[in-house]
């Protein structure tokens, strides 16, 4: 199914894209979800997703992971770009917009390799419960009800997995 969207999103087919609507409109709606609050925003983020899907679909590839993968993290960027957009209350005129120094562009770079290494030495469990509050910006209320935990109970998790990260991070975090 999925090399079928693939392929007709590729050749311009509208087919594809009631396909991608219909295998992938929950899993669109799920990372948008726990991002954006407000209905109104989320549906017009499933549009940005859907229409960037359509453009960008030449991007794909299958050996760097799967179609959902990719769709996944569209829909997390989507979201989290149009929430930041809602967020700024200063007009950009009025910001100095700066480049990081090649500096600071490597000391970034390299902070998140570290980040990349620690969360892969953890157990998947807890990889992905810091994923969804991190990553995805779940709430703790609804990480809870997805996983069946109380809501100190995820706290607490969130708690003892920063702790970890930041003694395999060297103390930074």
């Amino acid at each position: 199914m999925e090399s079928e969207i693939v392929r007709r999103l590729l050749q311009g087919e509208e087919a594809g894209m009631t396909l991608l609507r219909q295998r992938y409109g929950g899993l669109i709606d799920y990372v948008i979800g726990g991002i954006l609050p407000d209905a109104r925003d989320r549906e017009e983020c499933r549009s940005d997703v859907e229409l960037q899907a359509w453009q960008k679909i030449g991007s794909f590839d299958p050996n760097r992971g799967s179609f959902s993968a990719w769709l996944t993290a569209i829909s997390r960027n989507a979201a989290v770009s149009r929430l930041r957009r809602q967020r700024q209350e200063v007009p950009l005129d009025a910001v100095e917009l700066q480049a990081p120094s090649a500096e600071e562009a490597v000391l970034r770079k390299e902070r998140e390799a570290r980040l990349q290494a620690a969360l892969r030495s953890l157990p998947q469990e807890q990889r992905r419960l810091f994923l969804r509050k991190y990553y995805y910006l779940q709430s703790t209320a609804q990480i809870a009800a997805e996983l069946g935990l109380s809501e100190r109970a995820v706290e607490g998790k969130l708690y003892r997995l920063r702790k970890k990260l930041q003694r395999l991070l060297g103390g930074v975090l």
